[in-house]
Order: C-alpha cells, then structure tokens, then sequence
C-alpha cells in the first residue's frame, strides 16, 4: 500500500466515527450505524477515482 491509500483509509474512518458519534448523541438524524456506514461508503466511491 502506498501513502495515499493510508491516508484515505485514515480520512474514512475518522469521518465515519465522527458521523456515527454524531448520529447517537442526536437519535432523530437516524440509525447510527446505517449513517456511519452511507457517509464512508459515499467518500469511498467518491474518493476511488482520484
């Protein structure tokens, strides 16, 4: 693996743990998990092809 992939995997999963947090300190934005797992999903598919 080569730095960028590190950094991508880094950026992805402080993002979803953030998202997720976010998502069970405030229940009406949804299922936490489901949230967590669409926003890195999302970055993940939008960050292949750069």
């Amino acid at each position: 693996m080569n730095g960028q992939t590190d950094q991508r995997t880094v950026l992805l999963v402080l993002i979803g743990c953030g998202t997720v947090y976010a998502a069970f300190e405030h229940p009406s934005f949804g299922a936490a998990l489901l949230v967590g797992v669409s926003v890195v999903t999302l970055l993940h598919i939008l960050m292949k092809d750069r």
